[in-house]
């Protein structure tokens, strides 16, 4: 049976015997879904019967790669587990590929994911009363939007930002350029700093076109960024260990949590494949637009 059918199968028997709720079926339905599209991606699609554990131990390696959180990871593998356990009650496989397959364990380096309570608390107490609050609101809104890397925000020009088509312009890793979605949250906050005010600064020469500039008139550095995050998050009471990086990997988390496509969330953030670049399908920028304005959280 293909993948369709048995996981219509498997919502019925989360429903009917094991009685869960409706968000936390829905969960499992996408958890596995996702399941058969890494292997899609990665040229092995196979029918659930075939699937092996090196092939969720691999699709767990790719999820730690897009900077999903240990919960997450773990929350995924536990509904790929009740999944394979209903194929064994089904009989459709004798063993199951995941009984020995262990999530993320504490020791194991997983980046930090802040909430989406969190990130509020973050934004909130920005004092935009300061010279510098709008900027640096703008600056942690495009950081959330974008899932940027810092080197990529203090890079990022006035005319990278497209605000008529609702995308930047991104100069990631080995100078490769992307378009990546930006909401109207991000794209108002960005429009009050450049009037409050980068539009009353005198940049020095040569940074003109850079976005983001410090008191005197220069692109910030990355320790500055990471001084503010940490500043920003002190006040805010968050007791995690937050960095420009966390932003990105909530980023991810967020999107994917609320059901985005792997493939799209691993384009916006300008990730290498993991598997190969023969598989690597180029995705146009409408379709990367409707799924950041369908599933993430602050897009409006």
């Amino acid at each position: 049976m293909v993948w369709t059918s048995w996981l219509k199968g498997f919502g019925a028997y989360l429903r009917l015997e094991r009685s869960l709720s409706p968000h936390t079926l829905e969960a499992y339905l996408a958890d596995v879904g996702k399941l058969e599209q890494f292997l899609s991606l990665a040229g092995e699609s196979k029918p659930p019967e075939e699937v092996q554990a090196e092939d969720v131990r691999r699709f767990l390696q790719w999820l730690n790669e897009l900077g999903l959180g240990r919960s997450t990871q773990a929350r995924m593998l536990s509904g790929i587990k009740a999944f394979f356990k209903f194929l064994l009650i089904e009989e459709a496989i004798s063993e199951s590929p995941v009984a020995d397959v262990e999530g993320p364990r504490l020791g194991r380096k997983i980046p930090e994911v802040l909430t989406y309570g969190e990130i509020q608390q973050m934004l909130e107490v920005i004092d935009l009363s300061h010279p510098l609050g709008h900027r640096n609101k703008a600056m942690l809104e495009t950081l959330y939007a974008c899932g940027l890397r810092v080197s990529e925000l203090i890079s990022l020009r006035l005319s990278d930002v497209f605000e008529d088509l609702g995308f930047v312009r991104v100069v990631g890793k080995g100078d490769k350029q992307r378009l990546v979605p930006i909401g109207e949250v991000a794209l108002r906050q960005i429009a009050l700093y450049r009037e409050h005010s980068r539009r009353h600064q005198q940049p020095q020469k040569g940074e003109e076109d850079i976005l983001f500039l410090n008191r005197r008139g220069r692109r910030l550095s990355r320790q500055m960024i990471f001084h503010l995050v940490r500043e920003i998050a002190a006040r805010a009471g968050i007791k995690k260990v937050v960095s420009p990086h966390t932003f990105r990997h909530s980023f991810a988390t967020h999107l994917v949590e609320g059901g985005a496509d792997l493939r799209a969330v691993q384009e916006m953030l300008g990730h290498e494949s993991i598997l190969t670049t023969e598989i690597y399908t180029h995705l146009d920028n409408s379709y990367l637009k409707e799924v950041f304005l369908q599933f993430h959280p602050r897009k409006a």
